[in-house]
């Protein structure tokens, strides 16, 4: 038993697996930070934010390793500060850290997956409920022009942009409120979201989800917060009967990433 207790850990399975895990390409990380009103944005917020857009856009796969140095070298900073952009980002469950492994971008569970459609519609429809009286003509051309963006990025198969654009689309719902609170719970939400969705969506469903956005517009623009409500929430059960039991993240190519929001 001291024996097998004491076998180099180089000639176990455990070990050969984590030897195949997949290293992110810091390349596939977008170098430059997200605009900021206030024009300031910290070293550790940049990679946040860079990581954060890299998972959204579905060009950083879930289990992807993230390592510290090529981080470091890609944005230009020290691995102290890329700790902390990672530890900020496992705050925001879009990286897991293991000790003594490193870090990986999060594998979430189905379960979780539910939990987290479940917390969108309550904070979607409490949000849409105050949205609708307040909405301003110069609100719904934003939405309007957002949502053509949409459907031209659908259009023209852009994967990367019209992932984003579509999971952007409820984060612009929270910016009409004009509370920044509530706009990084919907960031944090949808970035989940997309992670989810790439892991176990069944098919890809941008187009319908674009047409949905569509609707759902409408009836904010006509002042029916019960259809808005409706809608809403038949979108958001439409992406979740689409998830299946069994991860597909494996043979699911970045090109193929599915983009539902």
């Amino acid at each position: 038993m001291s024996v097998a207790r004491k076998t180099s850990p180089s000639s176990t399975g455990t070990s050969s697996r984590r030897a195949r895990l997949p290293r992110a390409d810091a390349d596939l990380i977008p170098s430059a930070p997200e605009p900021r009103a206030d024009g300031d944005v910290s070293s550790t917020e940049h990679i946040v934010a860079a990581v954060t857009r890299a998972i959204v856009e579905h060009r950083l796969l879930p289990g992807a390793k993230l390592v510290e140095q090529k981080l470091g070298d890609r944005f230009g900073v020290s691995r102290t500060v890329v700790r902390q952009a990672l530890y900020r980002l496992s705050e925001l469950k879009l990286v897991r850290l293991e000790p003594a492994r490193g870090a990986f971008v999060a594998a979430p569970s189905i379960k979780e997956a539910r939990e987290v459609f479940a917390v969108r519609r309550m904070v979607e429809s409490q949000m849409l409920r105050e949205l609708i009286p307040r909405l301003k003509p110069a609100d719904i051309r934003a939405l309007k022009a957002h949502v053509r963006t949409e459907r031209e990025a659908v259009n023209r198969v852009d994967v990367p942009t019209r992932t984003k654009l579509l999971f952007d689309f409820h984060v612009r719902l929270a910016e009409v409120l004009d509370n920044q609170v509530l706009v990084d719970l919907m960031q944090e939400l949808v970035s989940r979201c997309s992670l989810i969705t790439l892991m176990y969506q069944s098919a890809d469903n941008a187009q319908a989800s674009n047409a949905e956005h569509v609707q759902l517009l409408k009836a904010m623009e006509a002042r029916d917060t019960e259809l808005a409500l409706k809608l809403l929430h038949e979108h958001l059960d439409t992406v979740e009967r689409q998830l299946i039991e069994q991860p597909r993240t494996k043979a699911l190519p970045v090109s193929d990433a599915l983009v539902t929001s």
